[in-house]
């Protein structure tokens, strides 16, 4: 009996220690990287991220076709509205939102490629325990393959590489993540935004940049 005992304690504590897929905190601020495999695509952006209220911030600048951008987009998912900034020229540009809001978070049925350390495991504090999982995703326009890292505590993302037959491999590397909002007013389109009109949205490069979200 106490066999029992003792081996239904060990495969609890093994299980425990499996990783599992996981939902990265709802409050973000951050900067992220993206690039893709043919490098018409770079990007750099600032990002805020609001999982509970279903709303991003992103500031980027970038290369599209070796023609430089800056971009400054406030994406409200929940209303399908999304807001091009300029606050230099004090202009704004309303278009609808056609893609759906998804949490950073690691599916339910994505599978785990391994857990290692980046960085050094040889001193405490020298390296960041983390986990790589891989799965397939369903989107409007295919399926798409990924591969994303997160932080084996508080599932913090790290990067995600993922494939689809239009824009080949895209890698996306997270960076400086801060857990909450320095400033929850980023999330309110300037008062110049009022009267802008609703159009639609047709450009390539920040579908990109969104099909990480």
């Amino acid at each position: 009996m106490r066999a029992l005992v003792v081996l239904a304690c060990l495969s609890v504590c093994c299980l425990a220690q499996t990783p599992q897929p996981c939902s990265s905190p709802p409050l973000m601020t951050g900067g992220l990287s993206v690039s893709t495999q043919s490098e018409k695509l770079v990007v750099f952006a600032k990002y805020n991220y609001d999982a509970l209220g279903k709303r991003i911030r992103l500031s980027e600048i970038g290369s599209y076709d070796n023609k430089t951008f800056h971009l400054d987009v406030l994406l409200l998912y929940r209303q399908g509205v999304m807001y091009k900034i300029n606050n230099k020229n004090r202009t704004c540009l309303k278009k609808h939102l056609s893609v759906d809001f998804h949490p950073l978070a690691i599916p339910k049925d994505a599978s785990l490629v391994g857990q290692t350390v980046l960085g050094s495991s040889s001193v405490p504090g020298e390296g960041v325990l983390v986990n790589m999982w891989t799965g397939k995703l369903q989107t409007r326009k295919g399926t798409a393959k990924y591969m994303s890292t997160v932080t084996e505590f508080g599932c913090i993302p790290v990067s995600t590489l993922f494939n689809t037959d239009r824009n080949g491999w895209v890698v996306a590397s997270f960076f400086n993540n801060v857990i909450g909002l320095a400033d929850p007013e980023v999330f309110t389109p300037p008062r110049f935004c009022k009267n802008a009109q609703l159009q639609e949205e047709d450009e390539e490069n920040l579908a990109t940049v969104l099909s990480l979200f």
